[in-house]
């Protein structure tokens, strides 16, 4: 998935499963749903894994429950991903000089650890709001 230069991914789909981007400064009514939107997929991920914690220690768990909680936990993971995604292309742009950017033996600024491991370009000009789908 590529993330628009200058919009925020929204942690929901448009038709046809597209992703929805958002264009704005992130103090709008959309930005604010969109926020918590993902808390409560952070919340979820959360309670998920300890429920997957106290069903793998039960060795009478069956194969139903365990193929069921594994489907719950790849939603999950999709969620999170996709908001760890979002987030770390609102981080920084490179060359801006903040403690978690890192710089290449050539001295260029080359992002920060978090976006460099989830190999999203950086950027932060962002325009006026508006929802869109790609």
């Amino acid at each position: 998935m590529d993330i628009i230069s200058g919009l925020r991914l929204l942690p929901w789909s448009g038709p046809e499963g597209k992703p929805c981007y958002l264009a704005g400064d992130g103090t709008g009514y959309l930005s604010r749903v969109a926020d918590n939107v993902e808390s409560v997929q952070i919340g979820m991920a959360v309670d998920l894994l300890d429920h997957a914690s106290d069903l793998l220690a039960d060795r009478e768990a069956t194969q139903t429950q365990l193929h069921f909680l594994a489907c719950r936990l790849t939603e999950s993971l999709r969620d999170v991903v996709r908001l760890a995604r979002s987030r770390g292309a609102r981080l920084p742009a490179p060359g801006d000089e903040d403690a978690d950017t890192v710089k290449d033996e050539d001295g260029e600024c080359n992002g920060s650890p978090t976006s460099r491991a989830l190999g999203i370009r950086t950027h932060t000009s962002q325009p006026a709001e508006r929802s869109t789908t790609s």
